[in-house]
């Protein structure tokens, strides 16, 4: 991991949460259980089931690792505790108009719960980097892969 904090919503750090507790709980003992039926049916090197049910054991593991190491670096901040709501920071929730005049609101949310198709971006993105710290009227330039682009800051909200 690296060295850089892993700021996540309280939100995003449930659904890490909510997701290990769901491989460790459910899935995890699920497959433990089919994997010993399966080892009791005899030749393993031909058992599907046994075949199957260690390979995704492995891959659930490995998510469990990893979901793991996310939790223990994670860093929770509430956007609603926001102080200087004037601003873009961690949280915000920013509504913006480019170049070509299209609208579009995105909020600034942690790595591990970043989805650009609902509006949630990662605040390491290119984008965010760009608007961090701009008020209402502020013009951004982002240089993304197509070229820079600039954008100005329409609304800045965060949660109650």
């Amino acid at each position: 991991m690296s060295d850089r904090p892993n700021y996540i919503t309280p939100q995003g750090y449930q659904r890490l949460r909510a997701r290990y507790d769901e491989l460790f709980a459910v899935e995890r003992p699920k497959l433990v259980e089919t994997i010993s039926w399966a080892a009791g049916n005899g030749d393993r090197s031909e058992n599907g089931d046994y075949i199957y049910g260690r390979k995704r054991l492995r891959e659930i593991d490995r998510e469990l690792n990893f979901l793991s190491k996310r939790m223990k670096a994670a860093q929770v901040v509430d956007p609603a505790r926001q102080q200087d709501r004037t601003r873009i920071f961690f949280g915000a929730t920013v509504t913006l108009v480019d170049e070509d005049d299209r609208e579009r609101t995105v909020t600034l949310v942690g790595e591990d719960e970043a989805d650009a198709s609902a509006g949630r971006i990662s605040w390491r993105s290119p984008l965010a980097f760009a608007l961090k710290g701009a008020a209402v009227g502020d013009v951004r330039r982002v240089m993304l892969p197509a070229g820079p682009r600039e954008h100005e800051v329409l609304a800045i909200s965060y949660p109650n």
